[in-house]
């Protein structure tokens, strides 16, 4: 005869909700306000079982939001699930729209944006041992800001409050 079905255990499916929404997955601040800038995110940890090498969680950033520009010494793979916006990798600035897929090699300065009318989800898959994020130093944001495109599209500490346009 089989168990009855044990409401504490792990679930195998945990079901969508609305888009970006799932069943027993809290919706978590993006990070401690105050550690780094950033505006209108948040975050959500799908995947981060004991036996799993990796993470996968899911980030969406409302209409005119931002994530903190940052690096790691680990790689990033996105996928836009819904919305449209750019992105800094590198030294380059990408649109990304629904589906696009996004590799953010190591120690690469990155900072996802949404676009004014939309916005932006997408999952972020990462390793679960990592080490933690790197801001920019002023020499960084110099080199950063000598090319005009992506001296107008980071945010950052002295950027965040003042500049909010696309």
């Amino acid at each position: 005869m089989a168990e009855p079905p044990n409401p504490d255990a792990d679930p195998v499916v945990r079901r969508a909700l609305a888009p970006g929404r799932w069943e027993q997955v809290e919706v978590m601040p993006y990070k401690d306000a105050g550690q780094a800038p950033f505006r209108d995110i948040s975050r959500q940890l799908l995947f981060a079982e004991a036996d799993l090498t990796a993470e996968l969680r899911y980030f969406e950033i409302d209409a005119g939001g931002y994530s903190t520009l940052e690096r790691h010494r680990h790689r990033h793979a996105v996928l836009v699930l819904h919305g449209r916006g750019r992105c800094l990798v590198g030294d380059r600035i990408h649109d990304v729209a629904e589906h696009d897929l996004v590799s953010i090699g190591a120690d690469t300065w990155h900072q996802f944006r949404a676009d004014r009318g939309s916005a932006l989800g997408f999952l972020c898959l990462v390793n679960r041992e990592r080490d933690r994020p790197q801001l920019p130093e002023a020499a960084d944001l110099a080199t950063l800001r000598a090319d005009p495109a992506i001296a107008a599209f980071i945010r950052t500490a002295g950027t965040a409050e003042t500049d909010r346009h696309d």
